[in-house]
């Protein structure tokens, strides 16, 4: 681990940096589309080396419907124009556009910053239970993996338990 405080890091960025560099290998970005969305920054030697936590489309969906009263719910879905001429379109284009603009610029920074620290440029994975959503229309994203969290799991399991000691992480 290449940050300040080890123990804060959630299990599932653990998990999910492990999986991606056991899958994918690095450098690689994860990006994880769940009840927040994350991003995780892993060296080409498999080191974790942080990231980013952003509140994830549902949440951020909820939060709106539950403080501005007089606004549909609506479904979470790219909009045919970015132009919304109604409500329901324009709240579905500001979710959609926010979000996919929230993740490229993102994605797009700690990227560079990776490449400033002596990295090649890493490969983007991402992950999570909005990612489709997001991620069909990404010009940055390179890989989509629905079962990573799982897959880095396992492998965790198989290294505690002793079937493989190379720990990177």
């Amino acid at each position: 681990f290449k940050v300040k405080n080890p123990s804060e890091v959630g299990a599932d960025r653990i998990v999910n940096a492990i999986g991606a560099f056991e899958e994918h290998g690095g450098p690689c970005v994860v990006v994880d589309f769940g009840t927040a969305t994350t991003f995780d920054a892993i060296s080409s030697a498999g080191e974790y080396l942080g990231g980013a936590i952003a509140p994830g489309i549902g949440i951020s969906m909820e939060a709106l419907f539950s403080r501005a009263a007089k606004l549909p719910k609506v479904e979470l879905k790219k909009p045919i124009s970015p132009i919304g001429d109604d409500t329901i379109t324009s709240i579905q284009s500001g979710f959609f556009y926010g979000f996919l603009g929230q993740t490229e610029e993102i994605v797009r920074q700690i990227s560079d910053e990776m490449v400033r620290r002596g990295e090649p440029r890493p490969k983007i994975i991402a992950t999570g239970g909005l990612v489709r959503l997001i991620a069909n229309f990404s010009d940055l994203i390179e890989v989509v993996d629905l079962d990573l969290t799982l897959k880095g799991l396992r492998i965790a399991y198989e290294r505690v338990m002793g079937h493989n000691r190379d720990f990177p992480l």
